[in-house]
């Protein structure tokens, strides 16, 4: 059924406006970018919107049509229903507040929708929220006001079930804005009186375009599907959950009328079924960008760590503790290798602190050699690269990088430390190579320690299945 929000046969805009300072002017002007149905604005006060012919009512429209998108005051939806299933509609959009966010008769309401959309066989999405947009086939059913998102938007991986409208756009802002990471679909779900995330996220597992997938979730409708379908795939499955303290959750209800649910069950409910958990927008972004590009991984041994200080040698250190991630014990033949490489003064060692190296010879060489070995070590399984932005720019270091990844199956995480626009280029390099690259070492341990859980779980789903 969800591929009647995903794939619809015509669409109308029920709300649509010529004001730019309107969201139906933007729900509509979004619609127009990417889909090639018929799209069938709808508003009494004009004939022609955006250069489409507007209609005055859902009944005037001349042909039957899968997908409304509701954009007007929220006690006109139970009419609008009943008109939709007049029209053949499958699914409706509901982008309007005014519902069980509200209060007891937004709630009444809400449940009046719901109870006639189910008599007429037609699933509700939101209401409360902002709809989705889609990387592929550049559908944007969604209000949203992102001046230029088309330019930045880019296909890829990952898709995303966010439970709240304005922070969906906001995040996705932050995503398209940051680059690096490519969007199946971003879905925005607010107050999910019909479809929720536990629906989107069996999709998901489904989709052949989605390998790895993010929320943020206040609340979990059906959680015991939810975490059964998380513990049985091989997605990677990143959450933030909102509403862990007892003032968040109260926030929640007050948002989207959820009960949020305890913590502390949460968190053992998530590890036990695989789920990456995270605790803020930017680590959900980031761990997210960063599984984009890791294929695979063999957690065995250890991590090694290249660096160019040893005071960032020592903080990597404790980060990567904290995580419960071991230093690997590099073999004797990898260190006589890397001895090549240093001044007779200075004995290489994990952490590696390559700036002896470096003053006596050049980055690049030093970079390149001492990766190659220790890719090379098998008591090696990860590798965190620190590197100033300004050492490898216009160099092939990081597609060498991505070759011995691919090769040997083991992830990489890259921190980069610089500033303005070196930093930026260096940042785009490293991504266009296909590495995860991460402007905090604390970041880095979290993301390996994430990385680290899901393919034990992967393994163990692989030995299942034998």
């Amino acid at each position: 059924m969800l591929d009647y929000f995903f794939n619809p046969k015509g669409v109308a805009v029920i709300g649509a406006s010529i004001d730019r300072t309107k969201g139906g002017f933007f729900l509509l002007r979004n619609a127009l970018v990417g889909y090639r149905g018929k799209i069938y604005p709808v508003n009494p006060k004009y004939n022609e919107i955006q250069g489409v012919q507007s209609y005055p009512d859902i009944r005037s429209i001349p042909e039957n049509f899968d997908l409304a998108l509701y954009f007007i005051p929220a006690k006109f939806l139970p009419d609008t229903i009943r008109e939709c299933a007049r029209k053949g509609v499958k699914a409706i959009i509901i982008e309007s507040s005014g519902f069980s966010e509200v209060g007891k008769e937004g709630e009444r309401l809400q449940t009046e929708s719901l109870a006639l959309a189910r008599q007429y066989g037609i699933r509700l999405w939101g209401p409360n929220c902002m709809g989705y947009l889609d990387g592929h086939s550049m559908y944007a059913f969604s209000f949203m006001r992102i001046e230029g998102w088309v330019p930045l938007m880019k296909a890829g991986n990952v898709s995303f079930i966010v439970q709240s409208g304005m922070l969906s756009a906001g995040f996705l802002m932050m995503i398209l804005e940051r680059g690096g990471m490519g969007i199946s679909k971003a879905c925005s779900i607010g107050n999910k009186c019909d479809v929720n995330e536990t629906e989107l996220l069996e999709y998901f597992i489904n989709d052949e375009r989605t390998e790895v997938i993010g929320c943020y979730l206040e609340s979990i409708i059906d959680g015991r599907r939810f975490l059964e379908l998380a513990r049985g795939s091989d997605k990677p499955i990143v959450v933030l959950k909102g509403g862990r303290s007892d003032v968040g959750t109260r926030a929640v209800m007050s948002h989207t009328a959820s009960m949020s649910g305890s913590d502390a069950v949460y968190t053992g409910a998530f590890m036990q079924a695989g789920i990456v958990q995270v605790y803020d927008l930017y680590e959900l972004m980031d761990v997210v960008r960063g599984f984009s590009k890791t294929k695979s991984y063999t957690p065995r041994s250890g991590t090694a760590v290249m660096t160019f200080s040893g005071g960032a040698a020592i903080v990597t250190t404790d980060l990567l503790a904290d995580s419960g991630i071991n230093l690997a014990e590099l073999s004797s033949e990898t260190l006589a290798e890397l001895a090549k490489l240093f001044p007779s003064w200075a004995k290489p060692a994990n952490p590696l602190d390559l700036w002896p190296a470096v003053e006596a010879g050049d980055a690049y060489t030093v970079y390149t050699a001492s990766v190659k070995a220790l890719f090379a070590d098998p008591a090696v399984d990860s590798i965190i690269v620190e590197a100033f932005a300004f050492g490898f720019n216009g160099s092939d270091f990081f597609s060498i990088i991505r070759e011995l990844m691919n090769k040997y199956g083991k992830p990489i995480a890259v921190w980069a430390i610089g500033i303005g626009p070196i930093l930026s280029a260096f940042r785009t390099a490293v991504e266009d190579a296909g590495l995860p690259v991460f402007s905090e070492i604390k970041r880095c341990a979290e993301f390996f320690a994430g990385v680290r859980r899901h393919f034990i779980k992967k393994e163990k789903l692989r030995e299942y299945s034998r």
